[in-house]
């Protein structure tokens, strides 16, 4: 049987069918067979559209006859997308709920109608070239890792992130022991989840970010979906009182230790507030000109650290401090950093891991909101309000 190139009205059944075409050999069919077919056939998205979205449903109908073969196809080659036929044969319908962006398909489809005489569609269409990936960063190390009672979960984007909605419409959390939680957009590229109050230890955490084909705004799109978790270890918080100069910690709500320590002189008062650990090195160079102190300051200093764990970007770790062990426990002298005795600095960085907590008080300078993961210092109702779905 003669195939018929069809030309078809978008998003229409009615198309341009083989009986309505004028005399000539129409792609290999003769007049006669073209009139003699009542069959026609419709495809959705319409012949030639551009710019289909991955969700888009694809589907390919009869009128006046059954459908007797249908294949939607990459246009540069592949596999064909799976379908179904209806059980009447009037409709194909492509199973496949995404499709591929920037991609070109086309459509092949047969029909017959009820004399047995055929008719065929040739069609076209292609997916939504996106101006960018939207690809996703996470800040919690490797896969699985243990990690402190306090640690956020950290998402950051590749490009803005316009229909926030949407999107986190498409980022859950599973966790083995049900907590309440939330998200909360910090800026168009970064967003958090943290529950109401501290994770409880041996919580498992498991974030999926469904990002394939999502529309985030601005043509950007999602091309990618991310897996990712970790697990949750002793609940492990210190107290620093910058006034008593003294750092408490407690495991499992029993104190350990408590840490004769100094922190920030006047000028260069160590901040207050909830923080988070959030990097740990085994020795690491304080150059004071990377917090704004000159070389020519007579605070200017240049030393290696042992056993710093950062808690704010702005550069306040706690570390040791051989130098200042006269003033641990007596005195603030320090530029910012939390400084301890080299044997208390390597027993709290063993029993210390990121994402643990530890809070300042007494402090009269207050710590800025995102000079650290400082989720923590903001209510649960300002929290929720972070949501793009709130």
């Amino acid at each position: 049987m003669a195939l018929v190139g069809l030309c078809l009205a978008a998003l229409t059944v009615s198309a341009c069918t083989s009986s309505a075409a004028p005399g000539g050999s129409g792609g290999g069919a003769s007049a006669s067979a073209r009139a003699s077919s009542k069959a026609s056939i419709a495809v959705r998205p319409g012949a030639g559209a551009v710019g289909v979205r991955p969700t888009d449903p694809v589907s390919v109908m009869a009128t006046g006859g059954k459908l007797t073969s249908v294949a939607v196809r990459p246009a540069g080659g592949g596999a064909p997308l799976p379908g179904a036929l209806s059980a009447d044969q009037a409709t194909w319908t492509a199973s496949d709920a995404m499709l591929p962006l920037a991609t070109s398909f086309v459509v092949v489809a047969q029909a017959v109608d009820d004399a047995g005489q055929a008719t065929s569609l040739n069609s076209t269409f292609s997916t939504v070239r996106p101006k960018a990936a939207l690809k996703a960063v996470w800040s919690a190390g490797p896969q699985g890792k243990t990690v402190g009672v306090g640690m956020p979960i950290l998402v950051a984007f590749s490009s803005p992130v316009i229909d926030k909605a949407a999107v986190e419409r498409r980022m859950s959390v599973s966790l083995s022991i049900p907590v309440e939680g939330s998200w909360h957009w910090f800026s168009d590229k970064s967003v958090h989840w943290r529950p109401k109050t501290f994770w409880p230890a041996g919580e498992r955490v498991g974030v999926k970010l469904a990002l394939t084909g999502i529309d985030a705004g601005g043509g950007v799109w999602g091309t990618t979906d991310y897996l990712f978790g970790y697990n949750i270890g002793a609940a492990t918080i210190s107290t620093v009182d910058v006034t008593a100069h003294t750092l408490t910690v407690t495991q499992s709500g029993k104190v350990l230790r408590v840490i004769p320590i100094t922190t920030g002189k006047a000028g260069y008062l160590t901040r207050g507030g909830i923080k988070v650990i959030m990097t740990q090195e085994t020795s690491r160079v304080m150059d004071s000109t990377t917090v704004d102190i000159p070389a020519s300051s007579p605070d200017a200093y240049r030393l290696t650290v042992k056993y710093a764990q950062r808690l704010t970007w702005s550069g306040e770790f706690l570390h040791a401090a051989p130098w200042s062990v006269g003033a641990q426990g007596r005195a603030n002298v320090s530029h910012g950093c939390t400084g301890m005795s080299d044997a208390n600095a390597i027993w709290l960085f063993g029993v210390s891991k990121i994402g643990d907590v530890v809070t300042y008080i007494h402090s009269t300078r207050p710590l800025e909101q995102g000079n650290g993961w400082t989720d923590w210092n903001l209510s649960w109702a300002a929290w929720q309000g972070g949501s793009a779905l709130s």
